[in-house]
């Protein structure tokens, strides 16, 4: 039973070394994310369009899912439009 221990904590030792690794490599791997802010307003508009159909339907829970989920991508959308405002232009 203690060898068995030794080894679930050897392995489990090696694994946390080899797991705290992989983000620094793929973080810096990773290419650099845009926001498709089209398609976002796209969303926030059917979202709004989901959330009145649904308080018309008499499902008031659900269109305030709706809309928060449409408030959430409107605010991601407002970040990422001041993101790009803000950001440091390239000098070519």
């Amino acid at each position: 039973m203690r060898r068995i221990s030794a080894l679930a904590v050897t392995a489990a030792l090696a694994g946390g070394v080899l797991f705290t690794a992989l983000p620094v490599t793929t973080a810096t791997a990773a290419p650099h994310k845009t926001c498709n802010v089209a398609q976002m307003g796209q969303q926030v508009a059917d979202l709004k369009a989901k959330a009145a159909t649904l308080r018309k339907l008499g499902e008031p829970e659900a269109a305030k899912r709706a809309q928060a989920q449409a408030d959430a991508i409107a605010k991601k959308r407002a970040a990422c439009i001041k993101a790009d405002e803000t950001a440091a232009k390239p000098r070519w």
